[in-house]
Formats: structure tokens, sequence, C-alpha cells
């Protein structure tokens, strides 16, 4: 026997962002929405027989009633089943919004452990680890696994989960996910596919492919760049999310099964941090060619650190450049903990200061002595008269 369905997670509907004006903030806003329905789109292409959600379906519990009936109307049009997991930002808690979805006939919300049916849908159950707080101090996916027997040869058995399966410090953390359960149960026979959510990036954690990260089908976080050389395709933090996985399992009579695992892309946004050395005109152009090269920038977010130090002819032309594109981009802002950009000035910029008295003299005798951090000092308050 076998099934298809749609691995999704990680929706965010609701998420904002502080460096996004009120027009940016609405466009990313619908972009969430329009994934939704490509997810729908990509279901039914694919023969896909449901969709799972492995949590943070929703930003926070509490949204603005527009955004959650604009969210409740693109899961109704999905064309299959959409089962829900509440996860870390939307907890099935006593004021959980999944209550809001329970109406929709195509919804289910896996609000316990299971296993779960799924109208129309022969030969599969469905297990879930529902997150009931924002914070949880066990390995939810290891709890759920707990009372779980080996399937049966004729049922697929697919779970749902969202955390953490690493740390991100030298602690070990006891509600991280335990990769060597999952192994076992796996090998086992007691599950046949983990879906999983918390991770924004799409993702496989174990060799034989049943154990994946969805990513979230809209950009949340920034793809880093920082430290990387100019050009590089694959840095840090959020490197692959605007996916949705297309995942097919085939169980033979023996237990055995076969799983095919399709990535789908479903994003439009891009978030980028890069830092770049700046010290020459002809670096202010290369990066300036950079930024232009950008297609589609008002659905691109880029936040830079400039390195360096550079004359007035080039910090002119820079400021002037990025003044413009500032207007083009959903979001063009400077990341001043790691940019450290310095003006300083060539001998024409001293020169075309037009000091006098003790000021010029003040400057002959720092130039003479070399202190270049107090000319730089000199030369930008001279500036600001």
């Amino acid at each position: 026997m076998s099934v298809t369905f749609l691995h999704t997670s990680d929706w965010q509907i609701g998420a904002t962002y502080w460096m996004l004006d009120a027009d940016g903030q609405a466009r990313l806003d619908q972009a969430r929405l329009d994934a939704i329905a490509t997810m729908g789109r990509i279901a039914r292409d694919t023969g896909c027989a449901f969709m799972v959600v492995a949590g943070d379906v929703f930003d926070r519990n509490s949204l603005k009633e527009t955004t959650l009936q604009r969210a409740l109307e693109a899961m109704k049009a999905i064309p299959v089943p959409v089962l829900l997991l509440p996860g870390n930002h939307d907890p099935l808690t006593a004021d959980s919004i999944f209550a809001r979805a329970t109406h929709l006939d195509n919804v289910m919300v896996l609000d316990g452990h299971g296993p779960f049916t799924i109208p129309g849908v022969d030969g599969v159950e469905v297990v879930a680890a529902p997150l009931l707080t924002r914070h949880v101090y066990e390995d939810p996916v290891a709890v759920m696994l707990r009372d779980v027997e080996p399937a049966p040869a004729d049922v697929i058995r697919i779970a749902v989960g969202h955390g953490a399966v690493e740390s991100h410090t030298t602690m070990a953390t006891a509600n991280h996910i335990d990769l060597g359960l999952v192994e076992e149960a796996l090998a086992e026979g007691r599950i046949d596919y983990l879906a999983l959510g918390d991770t924004h990036s799409t993702r496989k954690l174990d060799a034989r492919g049943q154990v994946y990260y969805s990513g979230a089908p809209e950009v949340t976080d920034f793809h880093d760049f920082h430290g990387l050389a100019p050009g590089a395709d694959v840095g840090g933090n959020e490197n692959n999310s605007g996916n949705c996985l297309v995942v097919s399992i085939d169980k033979r009579a023996t237990g055995d099964v076969d799983v095919t695992v399709e990535e789908h892309r479903t994003g439009q946004w891009r978030f980028e941090a890069h830092t770049r050395d700046c010290n020459s005109a002809e670096d202010v152009e290369d990066f300036l060619a950079f930024l232009n090269a950008f297609e589609d920038k008002p659905r691109v977010v880029i936040k830079y650190a400039l390195q360096g130090t550079i004359d007035m002819a080039a910090m002119q032309r820079l400021e002037g450049e990025l003044a413009r594109l500032e207007n083009a981009f959903a979001a063009l802002y400077r990341r001043t903990r790691l940019d450290s950009l310095q003006l300083e000035p060539s001998e024409d910029d001293l020169h075309n200061l037009g000091l006098a008295g003790y000021a010029a003299q003040a400057l002959e005798e720092l130039v003479a002595t070399g202190q270049d951090d107090a000319i730089n000092l000199l030369f930008r308050l001279s500036r600001e008269k």
C-alpha cells in the first residue's frame, strides 16, 4: 500500500517585523497566505491525500481578527484534509487559537497523541506530539512514542512533532527531540515517517530519509552570509526556507517501507544578511553592484555590515546610492552590531575643508604626527558645522 501527502510547518501567520513599513508588512502577510494557496495547488497536482502542518501554524495565539479570518479562508480552500499540530508559538492552551479552526470541514487539529485517522484516507494513522505549553521540559516526541506499538503491515503510520533536535549551547537540554529514539521507532516499525517543525530551513535528519524538517513555506528570518566570501550560495541561520515537502510512502506486506521526499518551492521573499570589506571606491562600486543585481527588490530584505575605511568621495557615493536603494527594497539597513565603516579623508578632502586659524594649525600638527583617529574626528566635526 502507499500514500502521498504534503509536509509543511512554521507558517507563522501573524508574524510582524520591525524593519518593514506598513506596506511591506502587508505584502509579506499576503505572501504567507499565497504560500498556503501554492501548497494547496502542489497537493492537488502531486496527488497528495492530505496535508500535515507540523506546528507553529500561527505566530501566537492572539491575532487580529482579519489576520485569523484570512488564514482560515486560505485553509478552507485547500483541496485535501489539513492536519494542524499546535507548536510552541501556538500551544494548545486554554486560549488556543485552534478552537477557531475546528469548524472547517477539511481541518483536523491534532490535539492529542492519537492515533488519528483521516476521513477518506484508508490505511493511514497519524500519531502526534502537540505542545500544550509554550515551554516544554521533556522530549515531546519521546513522550508520544512511549505507548506506540508496531503498526500493522496494512497501516502506514505517520508521526508529527515540533521541536529542536540539537542544542545551540554546550548544555544538554531535556526537551530536545532524541533522534536515537526516533530511529529505534522507525526500525521497529512503530512509525514510518516523522514530520517535524520548528527549524525553519528544510532539512533531512536521518540516513534513510524518514525524518525531515519541512522548513517554513515563506521566509521568517535571515540567511546569514557573515564571514563568507562574496558569491557564497549557502550561509548560516535560515538558509533553506520557502519550501514544502511532498512525501510518498510505499509499505510492503513485510512491513518494509520506501520513502521518497521531494522539495517544492513555495516562498517569494528573501531575507539576507551580508558583511563586506570596504576600503576603496572600487569596493563601494562592487557593493552597490551587488545590491543593484537583486531581482524583485520589493520582496527582499537586506541587512548589511561594511568594514574598512574610505575617503570622502567614496562615502558620498555610497550614502547617496544607499538612500536611493532603500526605497527600492522591502528593507535595506545597516547591521550596526557588525558595521565598522569609517571615513578616512584624503589629502584633497582635508585641503577642501578650508580651515583657518587655530583649526588649520591643529590639523597640520595632527597630520605631522600621524594621529589618524584625531584627524578623522576633526574632519567629521568640521563637515557637521
